[in-house]
C-alpha cells in the first residue's frame, strides 16, 4: 500500500490545497473587515457613529440641538439606533464576505 493511493492521494493533497486556501481567504476578509469603517446615522443626521469592522465604536457626534435636559431619552434612543444600524452593516458585510461557510466560521 503506498501512502494515499488507494485513498485518491491527489485528490487529498487538492482537497488541503483547497482548504489551505481558504483559510487564507478567510484571513484576508478578516482583516479586511476589521480594518473597514462603517458609518451610521439616526434622526436624519442628528446622531452619527463611526464603528470598525470589530465592533468597537470609533466616534460618536451629537448635534447640540439634539441635546435637551429634559428629554434625555429621545437622545438615548437616537444613539442606540446609529449603533444598532452600524452593528447591522458589519453583519451585511460579514454575509457579504462569506456566504458560503457555515455560521461561526469567520
Amino acid at each position: 500500500m503506498a501512502g494515499f493511493n488507494g485513498f485518491g492521494g491527489a485528490n487529498m493533497q487538492n482537497l488541503i490545497k483547497q482548504a489551505q486556501k481558504m483559510q487564507e481567504q478567510m484571513q484576508q476578509d478578516r482583516e479586511e473587515l476589521e480594518n473597514t469603517t462603517f458609518y451610521a446615522n439616526a434622526g436624519g443626521g442628528m446622531v452619527e457613529v463611526e464603528m470598525n469592522g470589530k465592533r468597537e465604536l470609533t466616534s460618536i457626534k451629537i448635534k447640540p440641538e439634539v441635546i435637551d435636559p429634559d428629554d434625555a431619552e429621545m437622545l438615548e434612543d437616537l444613539i442606540t439606533a446609529a449603533i444598532n444600524d452600524a452593528n447591522r452593516q458589519i453583519d451585511e458585510k460579514i454575509a457579504e464576505i462569506t456566504p458560503s461557510l457555515p455560521g461561526g466560521m469567520f
